[in-house]
């Protein structure tokens, strides 16, 4: 019998047999992201106690303790934080495979359905969904955007993005981000009616932006009680019940209002306020039991989590991340790119 060495294998390669099975890493993976075993494992179709033995064996091979159990879920070591992050390069490179492989296979074809709110639709998947048909041309994608939730149970759309957890338990659901949402004011704004200097000075000397639809009522209506005890007329400039409309009338100077932090890349030049009135939502993506036993939906899917990941776009992190250190946080393409249909000539620029 040949050696290892004979047969092209060297033995470094392989330290101690303890090169980790991607199974059990994309276990990890899941279970770190989602929080718990038990969420895990109806995401992953699969036992607790499955879940459990195959980050044990992670453990046991690499002799450290990766997570920690806790009434409220599971919690990462430091040595699990490392282990997360490289695991996230693994899923990377595994997306990255098969997209490889994709183009070495029957074209898919067919139409996805894609339901998504307004905002993220129109300015962040849009114009990225290029990329996802460079790579499929043989599918028609259906975007809709609405501030509703889509029914995806019900068969109103394949795949959802939305600004609401799901509550349905026998749907597919996972957490892709978070949009954190603060006060943003125009150059043209500032000109006429000076600039805000804080809560009070906003609610006895400006004029604010309202955005008040489905997904985002709630947030407006705790937002708007900030400023209690002044008539809304005269002091709410406008209502909008779609997020480019919201956007556009704030770019526009018709008053301060709340949008995500990535908006001045989008929408020209607006001026962060610091006031402390700032929230963030959760973006939830869901999908039908079955949807990843139709090819073209599986790939769907993988690919509207990436177009979330915190690791490359910043925003979209748990954490908070100022607009003005986008510029540092941020590697990748200028996302003017992406806007050039709706910013002639941007003064802004994430690069």
């Amino acid at each position: 019998m040949h050696s290892p060495e004979r047969r092209g294998v060297h033995q470094r390669a392989h330290p101690a047999g303890r090169i980790a099975q991607w199974d059990s890493v994309r276990i990890f993976l899941e279970v770190a992201r989602i929080g718990s075993f038990r969420a895990a494992a109806i995401e992953l179709n699969a036992s607790a106690n499955f879940l459990r033995k195959h980050i044990l064996q992670l453990e046991s091979a690499y002799k450290t303790t990766l997570i920690t159990r806790h009434v409220d879920g599971i919690r990462l070591t430091p040595e699990g934080q490392k282990v997360l992050e490289a695991a996230r390069r693994m899923e990377d490179a595994a997306f990255g495979l098969d997209r490889a492989l994709s183009q070495t296979t029957p074209a898919l074809t067919g139409e996805v359905r894609f339901a998504i709110t307004e905002g993220l639709g129109t300015f962040w998947v849009a114009p990225r969904l290029i990329e996802f048909q460079r790579v499929y041309p043989g599918l028609l994608v259906d975007l809709k955007c609405e501030m509703r939730s889509a029914d995806v149970l019900r068969l109103e759309a394949d795949v959802a993005v939305q600004l609401e957890e799901p509550n349905a338990p026998d749907l597919k659901r996972v957490k892709i981000g978070r949009l954190h949402v603060m006060p943003f004011v125009s150059p043209s704004y500032v000109e006429v009616y000076g600039m805000p200097t804080g809560q009070e000075d906003i609610r006895q000397n400006h004029r604010i932006v309202l955005q008040d639809a489905d997904q985002t009522r709630a947030q407006a209506q705790e937002m708007y009680e900030q400023y209690a005890g002044r008539d809304p007329v005269g002091f709410v400039a406008m209502r909008n019940n779609v997020s480019s409309a919201h956007v556009w009338a704030v770019a526009k100077g018709a008053g301060v209002g709340w949008l995500p932090t990535y908006v001045p890349a989008v929408a020209g030049p607006l001026i962060p306020l610091d006031i402390g009135i700032n929230f963030s939502v959760d973006i939830w993506l869901a999908y039908h039991p079955d949807a990843k036993r139709i090819p073209r939906v599986r790939q769907l899917i993988e690919w509207t989590i990436q177009a979330f990941d915190g690791r490359k776009y910043p925003w979209f992190r748990d954490e908070f991340v100022h607009p003005d250190d986008l510029q540092k946080s941020y590697k990748g393409e200028p996302l003017v790119n992406l806007f050039a249909g709706f910013v002639k000539e941007p003064r802004s620029r994430i690069a």
